[in-house]
């Protein structure tokens, strides 16, 4: 195992060059740039190209990259062209709160998904089965935006039970409440769109691993329903269900953009959308390494999990 992981991180080297080049590349071929973002359009040619000219921005495109890969060879990302602050310090500040809002969905949504999915393969074509199926669609369907605003209107707006949105009540004690009240419903959409794709899998799974034969040799010897369902069943189900699940992980990042909009957390979604509007390309690129090394990390722990769910799979 300690090889493979070896073996994957190398190759994982150059993919990762690749996907900053192309990154790099898309950022810099959209339309604007920093300069006419944040200066007078009035302001004289002169003063613009001079701007530019600090900003590195009239260098050829493969001297901007190859500069940039030297700051990030030195352990820094550069400047952010908005804030001028770091832009190491800027994600760092950023990524836990997005972290623990996606962390905490999917805990919540997985905690939905394999239950209601085990029960409702265990159910199949029952009132419960039909239940956890019209769930699945309609957590699919509702888009985020409008199920966000909805229970923000009920809420927060109408009944006043809970925050509209950020982190924290600005001027208020803190504490562990005042935290968890603001987290409830950004984690409680987040959570029932990734339960709502993810039951079927489980139902699907689950279904496909009750009709084989060990479990019938299993019921057959008197082992008790529940032991063969979760012991059994379940860990070999488990398989498919990772795999999923160790592609939602980067798209839940991604999907915490418009979330994190809607309640005002302060994450890197919203790091990312305010970044898109200012064209700001030290913190965009910076944001875009972060999220590929989440993508590469996630498929190889997905890889280690399969082996801990499976002993049968092996890496060398």
């Amino acid at each position: 195992m300690f090889h493979y992981i070896v073996r994957r991180v190398l190759i994982s080297i150059p993919v990762l060059l690749g996907i900053t080049i192309l990154n790099f590349a898309i950022i810099k071929f959209a339309p604007g740039n920093p300069v006419d973002m944040f200066i007078d359009p009035n302001t004289p040619k002169e003063m613009l190209d001079l701007r530019k000219e600090l900003l590195g921005l009239n260098d050829p495109l493969p001297i901007q990259y190859v500069k940039w890969l030297s700051l990030l060879f030195q352990g820094e990302m550069g400047y952010s062209f908005s804030s001028y602050t770091p832009v190491a310090k800027l994600i760092g500040e950023r990524l836990g709160p997005t972290l623990l809002l996606a962390g905490s969905a999917l805990l919540v949504g997985m905690l939905i998904a394999i239950p209601a999915g085990v029960i409702s393969a265990l159910k199949q074509n029952t009132k419960f089965d039909y239940l956890v199926t019209a769930f699945s669609f309609i957590g699919i369907s509702i888009p985020q935006f409008f199920l966000g605003l909805g229970l923000i209107y009920v809420f927060a707006v109408h009944l006043k039970l809970l925050p509209t949105g950020g982190m924290f009540t600005l001027g208020g004690a803190g504490g562990a409440w005042d935290s968890i009240s603001h987290m409830i419903l950004p984690v409680f959409v987040l959570g029932i769109v990734i339960a709502g794709k993810k039951v079927r899998y489980v139902r699907a799974a689950m279904l496909d691993v009750l009709n084989q034969d060990y479990l019938r040799t299993a019921h057959a010897k008197g082992l008790h329903p529940f032991l063969v369902t979760n012991k059994h069943a379940l860990r070999n189900a488990m398989l498919p269900i990772i795999t999923v699940v160790g592609f939602e992980i980067p798209l839940l990042l991604g999907g915490s953009i418009l979330i994190e909009q809607i309640f005002q957390w302060p994450g890197i979604g919203q790091l990312t959308y305010m970044s898109i509007l200012s064209r700001d390309y030290p913190t965009l690129m910076g944001l875009n390494l972060i999220a590929a090394l989440i993508v590469l990390g996630t498929n190889l722990l997905t890889d280690i999990a399969y082996s801990a769910a499976d002993p049968r799979i092996t890496y060398h």
